[in-house]
């Protein structure tokens, strides 16, 4: 797989999402984006798309998520006012995923989670197939969560397999990926179900 032109990647990296108060003190609920949920509180400070900056501190695994503080966010109103911002670090401040998803044995063409979350996937014809929205793995390989845009599968959800056969081009500087999917593997898409919070109910 192809990485950014020469290695350069962007300067930014979305590590989470805020997606929620927790608790009436300032504690914020958080859907991460790294290998590891916790870790997302190992980078240093975080800082948002409109330029303000926050030290976190992971305090718990909550559903969905993490719990973390923080700096001066001091109650739910402030909490809840956060809801849907994006946190970043500078590229520079996770170093090389030498052991990253997709990595070989000479520990080339490695991509973090986050690298790849909020890429979008095209076909080799360029048309545009849907947005990651998150990467696990279940034991059997690295899997990318995708939500489709296509007019086929709209609002659906599928896991596309992280391999050169399947996606042989990544350029994260671009937010790109070509996708050449397994036959049927888009007629298997789900519909995306609404994530909920806490205090919620399907009724």
């Amino acid at each position: 797989m192809a990485g950014g032109s020469d290695g350069v990647l962007p300067t930014d990296v979305l590590l989470g999402a805020v997606s929620g108060a927790h608790g009436v003190r300032g504690d914020v609920r958080l859907k991460t984006f790294t290998e590891d949920p916790a870790a997302i509180g190992d980078y240093g400070p975080v800082h948002t798309e409109d330029g303000r900056v926050f030290t976190l501190k992971v305090t718990k695994p909550v559903k969905g998520g993490m719990a973390a503080k923080l700096d001066g966010v001091t109650d739910r109103d402030q909490a809840e006012a956060l809801k849907g911002t994006r946190l970043y670090v500078s590229r520079e401040a996770l170093g090389h995923p030498s052991d990253g998803l997709g990595a070989d044995d000479d520990g080339d063409e490695a991509y973090f989670h986050a690298d790849l979350v909020d890429c979008v996937l095209v076909s080799e014809q360029n048309e545009e197939i849907g947005r990651v929205t998150a990467v696990h793995d279940f034991g059997a390989g690295d899997l990318l969560d995708v939500l489709r845009s296509d007019a086929e599968g709209a609002g659906k959800t599928v896991l596309v397999p992280f391999t050169r056969a399947v996606c042989p081009e990544v350029d994260i500087a671009a937010r790109r990926i070509v996708c050449v999917p397994p036959v049927g593997l888009l007629d298997e898409a789900e519909p995306l179900e609404e994530e909920l919070g806490e205090g919620e109910s399907r009724d």
